[in-house]
């Protein structure tokens, strides 16, 4: 089974088409969707379609995006995880491509935006914090900010709760030994709802979170034992 893990936080007006573009995607495969509300105080929650497949997390208190992300990846119940923004930005679409290169052997595929829908200043601190990011963990990632990733359930393993650990998740899978590779994947437009993130929690907090990250990945252990 497919396990798709959604943070939420005010995406009133994307919740319900989100999930009918996915839907449409996932046809016959059997599959459940795992949608975290990270406390949104507009109308998220009630307009979350009531269907068999959607499960839903609430959060009492907001967290954050790295909270949610943990709390739904711990959650599920299925043999892949993939991983989405709710703000409709990541195409459904793109899913069976990145679907494929796991049956090709790899262990986590994390698309990456080949042309983005965003502000000049939104790419240009990204391309800042993707660089530095990339430098200091070695993770061959040139775009951790896109949250749509496919990985196998037991890399969930390598992954800790802490703020800023959405950033990391490639480094993190990669420092156990797991196979990762990137596609390109289509970018949409924000068409409801604001973006949550500015420059602040992009680029600063992201080159100090780094330093603990490669500290981290210096001191990880790799366990495999003999079947």
């Amino acid at each position: 089974m497919l396990s798709l893990v959604i943070p939420l936080f005010n995406e009133e007006d994307n919740v319900a088409p989100l999930c009918e573009e996915i839907a449409v995607v996932m046809g016959e495969r059997p599959y459940e969707i795992v949608l975290v509300d990270d406390k949104s105080t507009d109308q998220t929650l009630a307009k979350i379609p009531a269907r068999s497949e959607i499960r839903v997390i609430e959060f009492s208190k907001n967290t954050g995006q790295s909270g949610a992300m943990y709390a739904g990846i711990h959650a599920a119940k299925g043999d892949v995880l993939i991983l989405m923004d709710g703000d409709r930005q990541n195409d459904p679409a793109d899913i069976p491509r990145l679907l494929a290169e796991l049956e090709r052997g790899f262990d986590l595929v994390c698309g990456y935006r080949a042309s983005r829908k965003d502000t000049f200043s939104k790419r240009l601190t990204s391309r800042f914090a993707n660089a530095i990011r990339s430098r200091f963990t070695r993770d061959g990632v040139r775009d951790t900010g896109c949250t749509l990733k496919v990985l196998r359930r037991e890399c969930r393993e390598a992954l800790l709760p802490f703020n800023g650990m959405h950033r990391f998740i490639p480094a993190l899978i990669k420092g156990m030994g797991y196979r990762i590779t990137e596609l390109p994947v289509n970018h949409r437009p924000r068409v409801a709802g604001v973006s949550k993130y500015g420059f602040g929690n992009r680029a600063l907090r992201a080159t100090m979170d780094m330093f603990a990250v490669r500290w981290l990945l210096s001191r990880q252990v790799q366990i495999r034992v003999k079947p």
